[in-house]
């Protein structure tokens, strides 16, 4: 699989394999399912920074939630394909985030995404500031090598 750009420090890798229930009429993945596998490998980047999404929730009273997307399709995935997903942070300030991140099968490049992520208050859904804890976890990461 190729690096991502070189300004964009990579941050996390999650597989996932394509089922029969991802698919369309036309035997490859439904556009939509890309929306899908991102969120799952969001949620594993951000588990494996420390910050579980329900933990965050119950502790903190704060979750993510998707304010943007745009998604760039290359080339289908089909039934039974091992994808990687890609997740990196372009840009986080006090209460967002944009994220690229892309789907490959081997060193295919099938789509590629930026989606911006919210914190907001769980019961209100006001904007709120993001913990500190994970933005400091976020500098950490993007100051290891690719």
């Amino acid at each position: 699989m190729p690096p991502l750009s070189p300004s964009l420090p990579e941050l996390y890798r999650h597989t996932v394999r394509v089922y029969w229930e991802d698919t369309d009429a036309g035997g490859v993945v439904f556009y939509a399912n890309y929306l899908k596998f991102f969120e799952r490998a969001r949620t594993e980047w951000l588990r494996s920074l420390g910050f579980g999404q329900q933990q965050l929730k119950d502790e903190s009273g704060l979750m993510f939630v998707v304010s943007h997307t745009a998604v760039n399709y290359r080339s289908p995935a089909r039934l039974d394909d091992e994808l990687t997903l890609t997740v990196c942070v372009r840009e986080a300030r006090q209460a967002s985030m944009t994220l690229s991140q892309q789907a490959f099968r081997g060193d295919r490049l099938l789509a590629e995404g930026e989606i911006r992520i919210g914190c907001v208050a769980a019961g209100t859904f006001r904007p709120q500031r993001i913990p500190t804890a994970i933005l400091d976890r976020l500098s950490l990461s993007t100051d290891r090598p690719a």
